[in-house]
């Protein structure tokens, strides 16, 4: 098991148009640095100044080889968590967006795509009780803007993406999907309460 020690882990709820925003949320230590941005360009520049080791993104980073659903998709839904297909018309922008966004960063920095209405699933936390949820961040631990005011949905969903990759790092997640059409890191089930951070 890895454990975290300095890394930088960024979250990001990815909105499918520019015009929408974008939760983004730096991990550091336990702190979280939660914000709404835009346009992609504010995004990789946030990633670029802060040289994360993971960045955890919140949106399909690839196509299904054929029909509407991957790999993961399918064994996803299998194992009870409800994702929308990658290749939906509704939600195509996002997933040609993402898979954009996702070869600039993955130059440099470590990407996985991930879900956080099914983190928060797997560790039994409400789905979208957003009062609630923030309230659990806190109590296993997190400071910093959880602490100082109420976030947004879209910043609570890139903390949850965020707490995502500290899990991941932690050996604490497991994977769906296949080399070809990609990977979701899901957490393994457990309770949060049992959570050590």
């Amino acid at each position: 098991m890895l454990k975290l020690t300095k890394e930088n882990l960024i979250g990001i709820d990815l909105a499918g148009k520019p015009k929408n925003p974008t939760g983004i949320a730096l991990w550091k230590q336990k702190r979280v640095k939660a914000q709404l941005v835009y346009t992609d360009d504010e995004i990789l520049a946030y990633v670029e100044n802060l040289k994360p080791s993971i960045v955890a993104i919140d949106a399909p980073l690839r196509l299904p080889k054929g029909g509407i659903l991957r790999a993961a998709d399918r064994q996803m839904v299998k194992r009870g968590y409800g994702v929308f297909p990658p290749a939906l018309s509704a939600m195509k922008p996002l997933t040609l967006r993402a898979i954009k966004l996702n070869e600039l960063i993955k130059e440099a920095f470590k990407t996985i795509e991930v879900h956080p209405t099914s983190t928060r699933k797997a560790l039994g936390m409400p789905l979208k009780d957003w009062g609630k949820i923030q309230t659990i961040l806190k109590s296993i631990g997190l400071k910093g803007d959880i602490q100082v005011r109420a976030l947004t949905p879209h910043e609570i969903d890139a903390v949850t993406a965020a707490l995502t990759a500290h899990l991941h790092i932690k050996g604490q997640t497991e994977e769906f999907g296949d080399e070809e059409e990609g990977f979701i890191i899901v957490p393994k089930r457990q309770d949060w309460r049992k959570l050590k951070l």
